[in-house]
């Protein structure tokens, strides 16, 4: 009986279908790393010559004859840094309410059908909405401070459903492992669930970073497009309210205001580099937390 049932099942396993299937699938996964190659290796032969220290540490100055994007990446960098800081706190605590405290119902339906019609909602209204309420109604201008206001809206749903989709693949034994051995609500969230589902709350956090180094439209009606560059720490600070175009705002308006396209294919280069950056620093991260909360 059971060398029948083993010849049953290598002949299973041998059905052309199958491999047909399994061909497919390695078929598509190695296209997926094929066109992810070619871009990077296009922009990279396209850009590489135009980056070097001077080009990574300078501003662009007609009297100086200089031609650099240290403005636009201090300007980038500072977009992230305000905008995670706030979302990732809202969006995290939100999906906790949603999916541990909120009962299902018509309320909890309608926040996540909020979610997700903002999160499709194009860009582009986002910075006219930003620039009309948060720069106008509010009078913050043309600033960073701005922009970021505006880039938590669109990336808020983003954090929020990929936290609730995480927190919702941590087994029920978990939590009932939890409460049995008299742990409170808050606890078990903060020492079983939120460990557990840390690799979806930073796939959610890197997904985020990614729109907002990418976005562009958005921020050139908030941000707007200034690539001054603080000359101390002190000024860091006042030009969260000034205006700061970021990496992706400079590499648009290299490409089609000024026609400058070693300039534009340079700050791509430059834009590849960080987003492997912060998603490799992101993902040590949260295996550091994960090590740390199993000790």
């Amino acid at each position: 009986m059971d060398s029948q049932m083993k010849i049953s099942l290598k002949t299973k396993r041998k059905r052309p279908m199958d491999i047909c299937l399994y061909g497919l699938i390695y078929l598509c996964a190695a296209f997926t790393v094929f066109l992810l190659a070619v871009i990077i290796l296009y922009v990279f032969a396209k850009g590489f010559r135009q980056v070097n220290w001077s080009f990574l540490t300078s501003v662009t100055s007609v009297l100086q004859g200089t031609v650099g994007i240290a403005g636009n990446i201090v300007n980038t960098v500072m977009i992230i840094v305000l905008t995670m800081l706030i979302a990732t706190p809202v969006g995290v605590g939100a999906a906790i309410y949603l999916n541990e405290y909120a009962k299902p119902g018509k309320l909890v339906n309608l926040i996540e059908f909020a979610t997700e019609t903002l999160s499709g909602i194009p860009s582009i209204i986002f910075g006219l909405f930003g620039m009309m309420f948060f720069g106008q109604t509010l009078g913050l201008g043309y600033s960073i401070l701005t922009g970021s206001l505006t880039l938590i809206l669109m990336v808020l749903p983003l954090i929020t459903r990929n936290t609730q989709e995480a927190l919702k693949t941590v087994p029920e034994s978990y939590r009932q492992g939890a409460f049995g051995l008299g742990a409170g609500k808050w606890h078990t969230i903060r020492t079983v669930l939120l460990p557990s589902a840390m690799p979806g709350i930073i796939t959610g956090m890197i997904l985020a970073i990614g729109r907002i180094v990418g976005e562009s439209a958005a921020l050139l009606f908030t941000a707007g497009s200034a690539k001054t560059l603080p000359n101390t720490l002190s000024q860091l600070f006042p030009k969260v309210f000034q205006s700061g175009g970021s990496l992706t705002v400079q590499l648009y308006l290299a490409a089609t205001s000024e026609g400058d396209f070693e300039t534009a294919f340079g700050i791509a280069v430059v834009l590849l580099i960080l987003v492997f950056v912060i998603n490799f620093g992101t993902k040590r991260l949260a295996s550091k937390l994960e090590v740390t909360r199993i000790d």
